[in-house]
């Protein structure tokens, strides 16, 4: 019997990579996964094209665990995409996993999709009607079927009139056994880059940090609302309808992008370590050592402990093999999900009074487990400073909090919170402040999650298993 560790961290969508030109292009492709593995823990998936056929493999689980040395030999071909995949819109499942594969008119075509669209279940419906027949509950799938409809005028022109008509997020790459594209929607909800190996493989990546690993080097972002076309005639660009401004997740900062990679024009380490600068400015504490939950916490209490002068300590440890199951432990291995994980430094904790910085709070369970744990072990102040402000609003493009309830910022006050938690003092870095760290317009951002202001409108029932639901359930 299995032990599934579960954790109440919030979860991106997926990552996505494409390469073309390469001789090696399997191979490169899952490194560019293994570096953006943070984005999805669900399942991974490759395809490639060697100019007259497509092959694909894909599998759930992580994307060492998916693909071996024989599975990467078996995939010839000089272009290919990947995803790593959690899941938000349609249930963790393998035939949800990507990319989608399909062939129609003669014409291969895979698909992945990083973001979430928030008008696929209207859109489902109404292909349905005129005939489509859906395989499976993602809202990737829309887009494919929304092609399929206007192949008729040329794969370019098909794309172009499918993602006029699609509403959210999308960061997406496709692969023809010719062609690698990628899309981004005109709000730029989610961070895509442009890199290049040598002067003739390019590569589309979430992140700069899968261009570090495979040694290309970054070219630039692919920009909001950009479609770039690659194939033997090199890249060339076409634009989607321009929106009024952009809308980039201010929560790729915070806690989902790694932290040597550099998005929307700036590196998240050194954005999250001026978050702990911020919090210092904003909320003095007297603490006798500065700590983090690793590995979130890390970047913003580096900056506050330098701020502070108070000293940084790593309170607890973290267990670098941990898996995604265990074999079930007894019944008196109390707390097991919480000590597996991490698990304190006995000294450092007792008689003394710790600042906890964390970078979010969503539901606060976890928080509260681990709290618990270091006052059981002798800790005589706990406070917690966490490098955003409270999140409200649930996120409909493409992190996996849909709904308020899930949210405790939206159910209880800070000194509620902190009491639910059992700190001595809960303290928020403000919204300007934020902003200061990051050294950004405000207006760039989507900060929906903070204020409920969406820059997308979107129908009130969308949730996460929508497109699972019968004709008017949704």
């Amino acid at each position: 019997m299995e032990y599934l560790i579960r954790d109440c961290r919030p979860k991106e969508e997926c990552g996505i990579f494409g390469i073309y030109g390469h001789e090696d292009t399997a191979r490169l492709t899952y490194f560019g996964l293994y570096a953006l593995q943070h984005r999805g823990e669900e399942s991974a998936g490759i395809s490639v094209g060697d100019g007259r056929r497509m092959l694909h493999h894909k599998g759930m689980g992580l994307v060492s665990e998916i693909f071996s040395e024989e599975i990467l030999n078996s995939l010839k071909g000089h272009l290919g995409i990947g995803h790593v995949r959690y899941s938000t819109t349609g249930s963790s499942m393998l035939v949800n996993a990507q990319p989608f594969c399909i062939t129609h008119s003669g014409c291969s075509l895979a698909l992945a999709h990083n973001g979430n669209l928030v008008n696929a279940h209207l859109l489902r419906r109404d292909l349905e009607q005129r005939g489509s027949i859906f395989q499976t509950t993602m809202d990737t799938e829309v887009i494919v079927h929304l092609i399929a409809r206007q192949i008729v005028r040329g794969l370019e022109e098909a794309l172009i009139h499918a993602l006029t008509q699609i509403q959210g997020a999308f960061s997406l790459v496709l692969a023809t056994e010719n062609q690698v594209i990628g899309a981004r929607d005109p709000h730029g909800f989610r961070p895509m880059c442009l890199g290049m190996i040598h002067n003739d493989t390019y590569v589309i990546a979430s992140e700069t940090c899968a261009l570090d690993l495979i040694g290309a080097r970054y070219l630039r972002d692919v920009e909001p609302g950009e479609v770039v076309f690659i194939d033997a005639n090199g890249l060339r660009s076409r634009y989607l309808p321009k929106v009024p401004r952009t809308a980039f997740c201010i929560f790729e900062f915070i806690y989902f992008a790694r932290p040597d990679s550099n998005i929307f024009g700036q590196n998240v380490y050194m954005a999250r370590k001026r978050q702990g600068y911020e919090m210092c400015s904003e909320h003095p504490i007297d603490a006798d050592i500065v700590m983090p939950f690793p590995d979130s916490g890390n970047y913003a209490a580096l900056g506050f402990a330098e701020a502070s002068k108070i000293p940084l300590e790593m309170g607890v440890i973290r267990n670098h093999y941990v898996g995604r199951t265990f074999i079930q432990p007894t019944q008196a291995m109390r707390d097991f999900g919480v000590r597996v994980k991490l698990n304190p430094v006995r000294p450092l904790i007792k008689d003394k009074r710790l600042l906890i910085v964390e970078d979010s709070i969503i539901r606060g369970t976890t928080s509260r487990n681990r709290i618990k744990t270091l006052r059981d072990l002798g800790a005589r102040e706990v406070h917690m400073a966490v490098s955003c402000p409270p999140h409200r609003f649930p996120c409909h493009y493409g992190i996996d909090f849909s709904t308020r309830g899930e949210l405790i910022a939206a159910r209880l006050s800070v000194d509620d919170i902190r009491q639910f938690i059992g700190l001595d003092t809960l303290h928020y870095l403000s919204l300007p402040g934020l902003l200061k760290a990051i050294d950004m317009d405000r207006d760039g951002f989507c900060l929906a999650c903070f204020d409920g202001n969406y820059p997308v409108s979107f129908d009130s029932d969308l949730d996460k298993h929508c497109m699972e639901r019968q004709p008017g359930e949704c």
